[in-house]
C-alpha cells in the first residue's frame, strides 16, 4: 500500500470509499502495524449543510457501543479543516456487494448473517440506540465472513418506549408506521428492516421492490437515506406512489417457492404491519429456525470510562449556526470608506469584490475552488448617515474566525487613524455573535466566547 500522508500515528493510503461529504481511506497504525479505516470529513461542508449534530451523534453513538458485530471507532482527530474518524477496518466490503454477484445466499450463510445482525441490533436496543437505516449497504463483512453493522448517522439515542417522529431510512427497508407520519418506536422499526434484509438474503430480491416506486424516487432525486413523501400534482404519479406505499402499509409480498415453512413463519412475524404485535429481537432469538447452529456473540464490556475529549477537540473550531457581526464608525465618505476597506483587506492578505456602491465581498487572495470559496463568507456594507459619516457593518457567516478578526482590527485601526485629528473620543468597535439560540453582544472586539456545549451522553434529533 502506497502512503501519501499521515495524521498522528497513522500513515494514510488509498481511498476505499467515498461519499458526498467524506472519503474513507485505508491506513496503518505505525505503532502496531494494525490496519484501520479513516473517514475524512470536511468541516466546512458539514457546517454549510447543517450536519454537525448528525456527525457528532454518529461518533458518540459508535463510541458507546462495544460489540463484535458493530464497527468500532478507535479515536477522532481534528485539524483546522478536517475531521478524521479512525475506525476498525473491515476488509470484506459491503453485504450489498456480495448480494450483487451471488443473488441469494444459501440458508446456512443467510442464517449466520441474520443471527449476527440480530445480536448487534438487540445489543443496541438494550442501550437505547436505534439505528433507523439498516440495509445491506450498511452491513460490512469482515474476517471469517463475520457481519458488522456500520453507519449510525441516522441513529437515535432514546429511552426504551420513547416515541420518535422523524421519518428516515431507505425506501425499500422502511417500516410502514414511518410512512403514516405518526410517532413510532425505534426498536420495532429496526426489527422490520431486519426482516426485509432476511427476506432479501434468502430470496435474492426485496419483498417490496416495486419498480414504479424506485423509479419515482429516482425522478424526485431521493436517492439518499433521508426518506420523505413528496406532494405531487400529477395524478398518475400520485397513484403510483400511493399504490406502492399501500403494499408496504399492508405488508403485501409473495414468498418464493423455495422458502421453508419455518422461514415463512419467522418473516411473517417480523413483517407484521402492526408495530405493537410485531415480534421483538428477544422473541426472534428464541425462534426455532434462528436457534439452529446459533452461537451468541461474546460481548466485551468496556471497563474504562468512554472518553469524548477527542470528539470535543475535533469539533472545537466548528461553530455551527453561528454568525459574527462587527460595527465600526467612519468619518469619511462612502467611497473613501470603501477604499479603507480595500486597504485593510490587502493588509491581511484578503481581496475585495465590489457588489454595488456600498457593499463588498471579501475573499482570501489565494486561488480557491468554487466549493472552498463558498465556505468563506465575509462581507462589509457601508451605510451613509451623513455625507462624511458612515457606519460599516462587517459580517461573517462561514469560515475561520482568524481572517475576520485580523481584517476588523486592521480596518478599525485605519479608520481611527483618520479620525484622530477630528476627535479625541473614540468608541471601540462592537461585535455581535448571532447564535441559533441567543445573541451575545460584547463591548470590545475580539472577546472570546469559551462556551461550548457538547453533550457527552450522545444525542440525535428524533
Amino acid at each position: 500500500m502506497g502512503y501519501v500522508n499521515a495524521i498522528g500515528k497513522y500513515q494514510i493510503g488509498r481511498t476505499i470509499g467515498e461519499g458526498t461529504f467524506a472519503k474513507v481511506k485505508l491506513a496503518v497504525n505505525t505503532e502496531n502495524g494494525q490496519y484501520v479505516a479513516i473517514k475524512i470529513i470536511d468541516k466546512h461542508m458539514v457546517v454549510e449543510n447543517n450536519l454537525t449534530n448528525q456527525v457528532k451523534s454518529e461518533i458518540r453513538t459508535m463510541k458507546l457501543l462495544r460489540h463484535p458485530n458493530i464497527v468500532r471507532i478507535h479515536e477522532v482527530i481534528g485539524t483546522k479543516t478536517k475531521i478524521h474518524i479512525v475506525m476498525e477496518y473491515v476488509s470484506g466490503g459491503q453485504l450489498s456487494d456480495r448480494m450483487s454477484y451471488v443473488r441469494r445466499l444459501d440458508e446456512k450463510h443467510a442464517r449466520k448473517h441474520f443471527q449476527q445482525l440480530i445480536d448487534a441490533v438487540d445489543y443496541c436496543h438494550c442501550r437505547g440506540v436505534y439505528h433507523r437505516d439498516l440495509k445491506p449497504q450498511n452491513l460490512l463483512l469482515g474476517s471469517k465472513d463475520n457481519l458488522k453493522v456500520s453507519d449510525f448517522g441516522l441513529s437515535a439515542l432514546r429511552k426504551p418506549g420513547d416515541v420518535l417522529s422523524t421519518a428516515c431510512g431507505s425506501p425499500s427497508y422502511v417500516a410502514p408506521e414511518l410512512l403514516a407520519n405518526k410517532g413510532y418506536e425505534g426498536a420495532a422499526a429496526d426489527v422490520w428492516s431486519c426482516g426485509v434484509i432476511l427476506f432479501e438474503l434468502l430470496a435474492g430480491c426485496l419483498p417490496f421492490d416495486d419498480q414504479s416506486l424506485m423509479n419515482l424516487y429516482r425522478k424526485v432525486g431521493s436517492q439518499s437515506s433521508i426518506y420523505f413523501i413528496p406532494s405531487f400534482k400529477n395524478r398518475n404519479l400520485r397513484y403510483l406512489i400511493n399504490f406502492s406505499i399501500a403494499k408496504i402499509l399492508r405488508a403485501e409480498y409473495t414468498f418464493p417457492e423455495w422458502f421453508t415453512e419455518s422461514q415463512k413463519i419467522l418473516i411473517s412475524r417480523i413483517l407484521d404491519p402492526n408495530p405493537k404485535t410485531r415480534i421483538t429481537t428477544a422473541e426472534i432469538i428464541e425462534d426455532q429456525w434462528f436457534q439452529t447452529n446459533y452461537e451468541p456473540a461474546v460481548r466485551t464490556e468496556c471497563e474504562e470510562d468512554i472518553n469524548f475529549d477527542d470528539v470535543h477537540a475535533a469539533f472545537s473550531s466548528v461553530k455551527d449556526n453561528e454568525k459574527h457581526k462587527t460595527t465600526l464608525g467612519s468619518k469619511l465618505t462612502i467611497n473613501e470608506t470603501i477604499e479603507k476597506i480595500e486597504a485593510a483587506a490587502k493588509d491581511v492578505s484578503l481581496s475585495v469584490e465590489r457588489m454595488n456602491n456600498s457593499k463588498v465581498k471579501i475573499h482570501p487572495k489565494q486561488k480557491m475552488t468554487r466549493c472552498s470559496r463558498s465556505c468563506f463568507n465575509l462581507s462589509a456594507e457601508v451605510i451613509e448617515v451623513a455625507p462624511t459619516h458612515c457606519v460599516v457593518e462587517i459580517s461573517k457567516s462561514l469560515g475561520e474566525l482568524e481572517p475576520y478578526t485580523k481584517f476588523c482590527k486592521s480596518l478599525s485601526s485605519m479608520l481611527l487613524t483618520e479620525e484622530s485629528g477630528a476627535s479625541s473620543e473614540t468608541q471601540a468597535p462592537k461585535e455581535v455573535i448571532v447564535n441559533s439560540k441567543n445573541i451575545n453582544q460584547s463591548e470590545s472586539f475580539g472577546q472570546k466566547d469559551d462556551k461550548d456545549t457538547i453533550d457527552k451522553q450522545g444525542h440525535s434529533s428524533s
